[in-house]
């Protein structure tokens, strides 16, 4: 245990501090390797993992290339300049407005998604209308949280969920019946609690009517126009392929490529370029970090966590769904909501999953929820504080946890009630 404890956390460490520019992919296949070779995991444990997350993995990376296709062509820009000047220059309906956009792409383009490509655009839309530092530090702080918050309504939401359905077969169809409430009441509770935390820091009025008009900012508007009826038809897909029991990287990945060739025959894009850019690190994140977790489970882990599931539902149903989401969002605030959500799903199925349904949506509210208490919690709140870094803003991890640490409980207990 001692040794499986200290790699994992020697390789947390090097993914989180990235010396001399050290990918978190490569930091984490490192560690896998020094597992395999020490003998903390086994070759068949990393053929395990690899069967349980390849399916999430490149599903994430299908719902990324095409979310930077859409950003290509303006789509996001257009959406949130949109959105601002549907607030009619009010401060307090801009700061919900950006809310709910931040919740639409979270929902349909991942967290992460919405980390790398949303915080730019609304960081450049706020140094524009120059606002004040504070309420800039108040929508950039609202537009992470929500990030994470909303990403629970569909499977391809977070790659948290993706790994989850496919660990314990849930299809398309019943996990949406299943976080329609919790996600809805995650959304209220974010914008409430939000709102009450930074109301002082909102301007009461914006000047809106110095950004440019939505339209002028799309940049191919033949693609424009194809991608409302893409995404509809993509959406089609995924129900499709719950019907046919198919992997959803079936259709985000092959939905992504394809619509990159379009994009490609109407010159809105470089298709080359744009899979280079892709987050192709996350692959070897995802797999290599599984790995190492996964010595943590060969060490008894999963066994202690099994453990105090099985005290918690002593207590009664509601006690077990609230206490579930809690310690998965503790565990994930501490030690990263990926190893977590792996950790919890095996734990979970040692327990029994049948009659335990309520407990492994808990435990992805608490995954996705939880993590943003601390700024280690998830990939996506580091790639939207390297996103901020590389715009020029830095925010302390006492700055980001002096919010984090309040706001996050409220949000992740309401949302546990849509369980019940």
């Amino acid at each position: 245990m001692i040794i499986a404890f200290g790699l994992f956390l020697v390789t947390l460490t090097f993914i989180i501090w990235q010396p001399r520019g050290l990918q978190i992919g490569t930091s984490a296949v490192v560690g896998a390797v020094v597992a395999l070779l020490i003998g903390v995991v086994s070759f068949d444990d990393v053929l395990t993992v690899t069967g349980i997350v390849w399916d999430a993995t490149l599903a994430f990376i299908g719902i990324i290339i095409l979310s930077m296709v859409l950003d290509e062509i303006g789509f996001f820009e257009w959406a949130a300049i949109k959105m601002a000047k549907l607030s009619g220059g009010s401060g307090k309906k801009l700061f919900v407005y950006i809310l709910l956009l931040g919740a639409f792409v979270a929902a349909f383009f991942a967290n992460d998604g919405a980390a790398l490509i949303l915080t730019p655009i609304l960081l450049a839309k706020m140094k524009y209308l120059k606002m004040k530092p504070l309420a800039i530090f108040a929508f950039l702080m609202a537009g992470g949280f929500i990030g994470d918050s909303a990403s629970n309504p569909l499977v391809i939401s977070n790659l948290t969920n993706i790994v989850t359905a496919g660990y314990f077969n849930i299809g398309f169809i019943e996990y949406m019946q299943h976080m329609f409430l919790p996600n809805l009441l995650a959304i209220i509770a974010s914008i409430v609690v939000l709102f009450i935390y930074f109301r002082k820091d909102i301007p009461l009025t914006v000047n809106v009517d110095e950004l440019p008009e939505a339209s002028s900012v799309i940049k191919n508007q033949t693609m424009f126009k194809l991608s409302w009826g893409f995404l509809a038809l993509l959406m089609g897909g995924y129900f499709i392929g719950d019907r046919y029991h198919l992997p959803i990287s079936v259709f985000a990945l092959g939905g992504a490529l394809l619509f990159l060739a379009i994009a490609n025959y109407y010159k809105a894009v470089k298709p080359v370029e744009t899979i280079k850019s892709a987050p192709w690190q996350v692959v070897w994140f995802s797999i290599g970090l599984y790995v190492v977790v996964y010595g943590l489970k060969n060490a008894g882990l999963t066994d202690i966590i099994a453990s105090w599931i099985v005290e918690l539902q002593t207590q009664g149903t509601t006690v077990a769904i609230i206490g579930t989401g809690f310690l998965s969002a503790f565990i994930s605030s501490v030690m990263n909501n990926m190893p977590t959500i792996m950790i919890m799903d095996i734990a979970i199925d040692k327990v029994g999953y049948v009659g335990n349904e309520a407990l492994v949506y808990a435990n992805i509210l608490g995954s996705n929820l939880g993590p943003k208490m601390t700024p280690i919690g998830s990939l996506a709140t580091l790639l939207w504080l390297h996103v901020l870094a590389q715009k020029g803003v830095k925010i302390g991890w006492g700055e980001y946890m002096k919010v984090g640490l309040v706001i996050t409980p409220p949000v992740l207990f309401v949302a546990l009630l849509g369980l019940l």
